[in-house]
């Protein structure tokens, strides 16, 4: 991947307007690393207009960038319209899992007695999406029939990050799928995790089946965790674990491509949230989860971006401990000055570090 550039995924409403204020904090002269910008409107006007032709080049630009950074976007409900671009940025880049990590804010609630981190990463394809669905005979002898079907290199790319990310980050893999009651489907998932734990000795595992990862997540309360999962089940525990910690404000979320090495080769940012159309142009809206996305990119840069995307990160949650908050906080800080703030703290510390 190109580290040195980031495609921007422009987008619509209050997402653009968060998109914005995170490539304030991004620029070189904050960051102090040299990033390129590209820019590509994914704005619902833009995808009809080009009917998706647009989300087509911000994909070849994405693959051949490496990171992408994307704002919120409006999905049309029309089955004519032109759709989520979601799912066509994830095929043309052969996106295969889903990252979406909670964290406690500093001054915020969180439910359950939950403070360490707890990372989702589940399958971005297939299983019960895409799945064929159909139904025979009629009144209450009706049946409804599914097909789903689950990749073992979707399986693989899921297991082996989980404990990638679980070795970088000191956390515990934990969890799984119902691989008891479904030892062929949801247990290719089990195989793969077992695998990856013999890869990452040093990584602790706890495997557990999803019903008792529901159950014991409020009393796992001390470790940081990461979650391997199926599709649907990942999707049902990320909307749980972010609210868990009182806000999802801290929570960005990454779609990730791996190449043969089963290694990220291509990475794209967003918040958690959607689009906010009753925030737009009110600089009231919380743009801390589209920094910290921002931030998450230049995890996978350089030692000078891992550098500056941990000084980003601190910069936030400081800020937020020292009550520069949004209104959905519980502060009375605007947009752009929650941004400032952390501009500010963010070239602080980069100027100490650099004089250490």
């Amino acid at each position: 991947m190109n580290a040195k550039r980031i495609v921007v995924l422009e987008g619509d409403e209050t997402g653009q307007e968060l998109l914005e204020e995170a490539l304030r904090v991004l620029a070189p002269a904050v960051s102090g690393v040299d990033l390129e910008f590209p820019r590509y409107d994914l704005s619902l006007e833009s995808r009809r207009a080009t009917k998706n032709g647009i989300v087509f080049e911000a994909a070849a630009a994405l693959k051949e960038a490496g990171l992408g950074l994307k704002a919120a976007t409006i999905t049309p409900e029309g089955s004519d319209d032109v759709g989520s671009p979601n799912r066509i940025l994830r095929e043309e880049i052969g996106g295969r899992v889903i990252v979406r990590t909670g964290r406690r804010i500093p001054g915020v609630i969180p439910h359950g007695g939950v403070h360490a981190p707890i990372s989702v990463v589940r399958m971005a394809v297939g299983d019960a999406y895409g799945a064929k669905e159909w139904r025979e005979g009629d009144g209450e002898n009706e049946v409804a029939y599914r097909t789903e079907r689950i990749e073992r290199s979707v399986c693989r790319a899921v297991a082996e990050f989980a404990f990638q990310l679980a070795e970088r980050t000191g956390a515990k893999v934990f969890g799984g799928p119902k691989y008891t009651v479904s030892p062929v489907y949801e247990g290719m998932l089990k195989e793969e995790m077992d695998a990856a734990a013999e890869r990452h000795p040093a990584v602790r595992y706890e495997p557990q089946l999803i019903d008792a990862t529901f159950a014991l997540l409020l009393s796992t309360s001390g470790d940081p965790l990461v979650i391997p999962s199926l599709n649907r089940d990942g999707d049902i525990l990320s909307d749980l674990v972010l609210p868990l910690f009182g806000s999802i404000a801290g929570s960005e979320s990454l779609v990730i491509a791996l190449d043969e090495k089963l290694e990220p080769r291509t990475v794209m940012a967003e918040a958690a949230h959607g689009t906010a159309p009753s925030l737009k142009g009110k600089d009231v809206a919380n743009p801390m989860a589209m920094i910290l996305a921002g931030a998450a990119l230049l995890g996978y840069g350089d030692e000078q971006a891992q550098q500056a995307g941990r000084a980003i990160r601190e910069a936030c949650l400081e800020a937020v401990a020292d009550g520069i908050r949004t209104a959905d906080l519980g502060g009375s800080a605007g947009t752009r000055e929650f941004t400032d703030e952390v501009i500010r703290r963010t070239r602080q510390k980069l100027e100490v570090w650099s004089a250490l």
